[in-house]
């Protein structure tokens, strides 16, 4: 149920306010926030420690001991292999009878039809799996429902025609742990049902013949961190055991789990689970499995983004995730699966430009959305500061965007959000984005328990729900109490943590390789964001979709080029554009830029702040 990461930096939450130290005294920035030094007090020794035993950068050691890496972990952490880190599979609850009832599918040739969600990480779950069995003569069918008319997971209809079709076995990914009627269905008329998911659980669970995900309630793995493709590759590894146990592979050759770790990694970054442990070595190994373009589809989808780089999280989350996740937003939700398993050039390449062609429709109609559901907020916000949640919706609205409208009202406004897009029958689809500390997702199923809404569920940090429209004002005031008290702690500590401060001559290319050995970054492990102080902004224009561009000019006469996206109308844009030559505290993460042959290191902004309005010491 989750949407395409945005990989923008929410505020960062950790340490209470006075464990911290404020970074250039910034008390309160244009997002409201403060700025605080990642690296704790007292942890400045580690530092040293790190880089002197592991013979290290100094900045590279300030960077691993401020993210929490112990002195005896940095090998590990800095060179993530999946042999290391794999677990034993079968410490997730149910995956012995996960694996062996597909095992038997192999060896039995029976028909299976694949359930999966119509994000991201269902599209590569589907995927993973489909040529999984493909790899061993097994011709699946992918269903992945209609975001506007089917709307999330499992419904009976599209289960009893999978039937129809003559399925023996239905392996739903990224879903299905909730939706015990649609199941029953497959049960009631004899067909087997294995679940593979990762969403959160209540007590009681579907009756089928396997369900495996790491967050149901007594699931004692530790693997909760991993997204539902994650949890897909450790069932094929546990399948591969159960088939090799059987002597399957006697005549014929093992697949190579290793080469689908493209899949994997695409699927991770993009529904921002937290990259360490495992989830780490599945990113940095798929994207070397990236960079060989052998999966057709994600070459053509590479080649229509125009994407002439090696692929790195960012080019995950921001170029091909978001072209995957159009077809189920605005047009057809099968079209990213289908895209990942093709093995014909044509058809990749037809698919690919189809995708490109509705993201850039998605954007349009995103920003259009986003500026009503702003207004509200900002009306919301005015009426009552402390509110601890923004409600916007409309019939205007199309529900394949309300996710990612309400990341950008939760990033705006640093608190959770809900989006809603009215229908026609009385019921409105929402999508709800949260801050950290705040588990919206358990908010909402306490609303569905509760008959506040007609379903809904999710994760900590974004979920979705079904609510009739004439029960909104019970919703909103169910939130509203429900939320109230762990949104004001959450924002008392929320802040803006910073690694350094450099002058635009400092930021160079061989830094910015410096950093990358501690990365892939995002969710888990921040991007290292690095403040600019008392710049002279010049030559401010709007962008494309409301970004701003801009020259930073520090005190030596150094420049770099900077974009703070979608910020023209925000208070980060309003401070960018009256500055007028005055000194301003930048805050952002390097990113390189080629163009021409030519290498370059620009920064994306994250905040800004007037060195006049701030308490230095």
């Amino acid at each position: 149920m989750t949407e395409t990461a945005t990989l923008t930096q929410s505020p960062d939450s950790g340490a209470g306010p006075a464990e911290r130290r404020l970074f250039l005294g910034v008390r309160r920035s244009a997002r409201g926030l403060s700025w605080y030094d990642r690296l704790a007090p007292g942890r400045g020794a580690l530092a040293t420690a790190i880089a002197q035993r592991h013979d290290v950068p100094e900045l590279l050691g300030r960077l691993l001991a401020a993210r929490d890496v112990g002195i005896d972990e940095v090998p590990g952490f800095l060179d993530p292999r999946l042999r290391d880190l794999l677990p034993d599979p079968k410490g997730l609850q149910d995956m012995g009878r996960g694996a062996e009832r597909l095992a038997t599918a192999i060896e039995k040739g029976e028909r299976v039809a694949i359930f999966g969600d119509y994000d991201v990480d269902g599209a590569t779950s589907s995927a993973l799996l489909a040529r999984f069995l493909a790899a061993h003569d097994i011709r699946s069918r992918i269903y992945i429902p209609d975001r506007l008319f089917e709307g999330y997971g499992p419904n009976p209809e599209a289960i009893a025609s999978l039937i129809d079709e003559g399925a023996q076995l239905i392996v739903t990914v990224d879903c299905g742990t909730a939706s015990h009627g649609p199941l029953a269905v497959a049960r009631e008329r004899g067909v087997d049902v294995v679940v593979i998911d990762h969403h959160q659980a209540d007590a009681e669970l579907p009756e089928v013949a396997a369900l495996i995900n790491p967050n149901r309630q007594d699931d004692l793995s530790g693997m909760g961190h991993l997204c539902a493709v994650g949890v897909v590759f450790l069932t094929l590894v546990a399948t591969t055991k159960a088939l090799r146990e059987r002597g399957h592979y006697r005549a014929r050759p093992e697949p190579s789990l290793l080469g689908w770790l493209d899949l994997v990694a695409l699927g991770t970054v993009c529904d921002v689970v937290p990259l360490e442990g495992l989830n780490r070595a599945f990113v940095v190994q798929g994207l070397q499995v990236m960079r060989q373009r052998r999966n057709l589809g994600l070459r053509a989808l590479a080649d229509a983004a125009g994407l002439a780089a090696a692929p790195t999280p960012y080019h995950l989350g921001y170029v091909l995730g978001p072209r995957i996740n159009a077809g189920g937003r605005i047009g057809n939700s099968a079209l990213g699966a289908t895209l990942l398993i093709s093995e014909d050039d044509a058809e990749s390449q037809r698919i690919a430009e189809t995708l490109d062609r509705l993201n850039r429709e998605r954007k349009t109609m995103e920003t259009e959305i986003l500026e009503a559901a702003r207004a509200a907020g900002e009306a919301q916000v005015a009426d009552d500061p402390d509110r601890p949640i923004i409600i916007a919706g409309s019939r205007d609205w199309h529900k394949g965007l309300v996710g990612l409208v309400a990341s950008r009202l939760t990033e705006q406004f640093g608190r959770p959000s809900l989006v809603i897009a009215w229908g026609e029958n009385g019921e409105g689809t929402g999508s709800l984005r949260s801050i950290r500390g705040c588990d919206i997702g358990a908010a909402v199923r306490q609303a569905a328990a509760e008959g506040v809404i007609v379903k809904g569920g999710g994760h900590a940090m974004a979920a979705g729900l079904t609510v009739a429209e004439a029960r909104l004002g019970a919703l909103e005031g169910f939130l509203r109490a429900r939320l109230a008290g762990v949104v004001r702690d959450a924002r008392a500590v929320a802040g803006l943590g910073v690694d350094g401060a450099l002058s635009p001559g400092a930021a160079t290319p061989a830094l910015v390789t410096l950093i990358e050995k501690a990365g892939p970054y995002g969710a888990g492990n921040p991007s290292p964001r690095f403040v600019f102080p008392a710049q002279r902004v010049r030559a401010v224009k709007v962008v494309g979709e409301a970004h701003l561009r801009c020259t930073l000019e520090g005190g030596d006469g150094s420049r770099i080029n900077a974009i703070a996206f979608r910020a023209a109308g925000t208070a980060i844009g309003d401070m960018l554009q009256a500055s007028d030559g005055m000194p301003v505290h930048v805050a952002g993460a390097l990113k390189r830029d080629t163009w021409g042959g030519r290498e370059r290191i620009d920064l994306t902004i994250d905040d800004v702040a007037d060195p006049r309005l701030q308490e230095q010491g």
